[in-house]
């Protein structure tokens, strides 16, 4: 088992200030990602791309934004992450500005299944959670990765109404615009990252120097980790979910004969509680283990879904299924992040931690495209709801054996 020993700067106003500016570009990149699902029966009515080919090109999209985090990861790790989240914010407003003008299927799949993934993945947690945890000592890390996760979540309750309010308001093209000038709002948001990306290299430095391990070793040690491993099954299972629902929970409510604005708010409230659930799991992860934080939240999603299976589908009672599921919503992405960087140190967190995002978007992909299979051949989504169960339940048992060492605090090292 290979940790990071370099030192680490003790917490400042300018570490407080990357972690708010890290927040704020997964504020727009996550909310752009995950109110998608809000386009899916504007676009399939207006252009005659059928749901299985739309869930399809979400689906790719999944796939693609996991397969880029740990590529993005690495060059993050070896040029610097400022300019990886730079080049993504133009890939994601170019997706959005023209997923308008290619409506076929195989324009979507290029657009939002390709660019727009990748361009979010290029602005997303491995890379924001990386760049901060190495600025951190491991007690403050896994607190700053909840207030991090916290800005995705905040992104999906703020995009959702307004994504939606767009759409009635103007249609879906001009959301898709709307969207693009989001994008490009993260770039002024990585100066604050600028000083700090070059304290993380000088960290990166050091810690190689003390360390002796090269990328390609750290991958050969990882893979053979059994804990590692662990982490993977668990997540996979989180991107299985979510991809779901966000790509076909707003037409399982039409289906129960709700409004859009229902879907949107929602979402919005999934979103909103997750700030809650974001913030106490990075909370907790200062004073518990992180498997059993995991297993936790996993074994209350399989609970939460088996009660919205049976429970009569009224707008208030969506609402209090939405608010109840946001705690878990994103709440993995701290203890995963956590204990990736307690198995193996911060030198390579964005590459093994983005790795691990992989197996989470593998699970999106079939969570995204298996649920529009399953609804064009069962005219309902109730068997993905039962897989959804199953899969949590697994997901729960699966992080018990994780070999995770007490937190031990480190005295940080004085200013220079």
């Amino acid at each position: 088992m290979s940790t990071s020993t370099a030192p680490h700067a003790p917490a400042t106003a300018g570490t407080l200030g990357l972690i708010l500016a890290a927040a704020a570009i997964l504020l727009i990149t996550m909310g752009i990602r995950q109110t998608s699902g809000l386009f899916l029966l504007p676009i399939t009515e207006t252009t005659g791309v059928t749901i299985v080919a739309f869930s399809f090109a979400l689906a790719v999209g999944q796939f693609v934004f996991g397969a880029a985090q740990p590529v993005f990861g690495a060059l993050a790790d070896k040029f610097g992450a400022v300019r990886v989240i730079v080049a993504g914010a133009f890939m994601l407003a170019l997706g959005s500005v023209l997923t308008p003008f290619m409506t076929s299927s195989g324009g979507l799949l290029l657009t939002m299944g390709v660019l727009g993934a990748a361009g979010a993945a290029a602005g997303s947690f491995s890379i924001l959670i990386g760049i901060a945890a190495q600025q951190l000592p491991p007690e403050k890390r896994s607190m700053a990765s909840g207030i991090i996760n916290a800005g995705g979540s905040i992104g999906q309750s703020v995009f959702a109404p307004a994504v939606q309010l767009i759409i009635s308001a103007a249609g879906w093209t001009t959301a898709m615009f709307a969207t693009a000038f989001a994008a490009l709002l993260t770039i002024p948001l990585v100066l604050p990252l600028l000083r700090s990306a070059s304290n993380a290299a000088a960290s990166a430095k050091a810690a190689v120097a003390t360390a002796h391990i090269s990328l390609t070793e750290q991958l050969r040690e990882a893979i053979r980790n059994p804990s590692y491993l662990c982490l993977h099954a668990g997540f996979f299972t989180c991107g299985f979910h979510i991809a779901f629902l966000v790509t076909h929970f707003p037409n399982d409510l039409k289906l129960c004969g709700m409004m859009p604005d229902v879907a949107a708010k929602s979402l919005a409230l999934i979103g909103l509680f997750n700030v809650l659930g974001s913030l106490g799991i990075g909370w907790l992860g200062q004073r518990y283990r992180m498997k059993y934080l995991l297993a936790w939240v996993y074994a209350s999603r399989a609970v939460i879904i088996a009660i919205y299976i049976v429970m009569p589908k009224t707008a208030l009672n969506i609402y209090v299924f939405a608010a109840a599921l946001g705690v878990t919503w994103l709440a993995t992405v701290p203890p995963t992040a956590g204990l990736v960087g307690k198995l193996f140190g911060t030198r390579y967190l964005a590459t093994l931690f983005g790795l691990t995002l992989l197996s989470h978007q593998i699970g999106g992909f079939l969570g995204a495209w298996l649920g529009g299979i399953v609804l064009s051949q069962t005219d309902s989504y109730q068997w993905m709801w039962y897989a959804d169960i199953a899969l949590a339940l697994l997901a729960a048992i699966v992080n018990l054996p994780i070999r995770e060492q007490r937190l031990q605090t480190q005295p940080a090292a004085a200013p220079a």
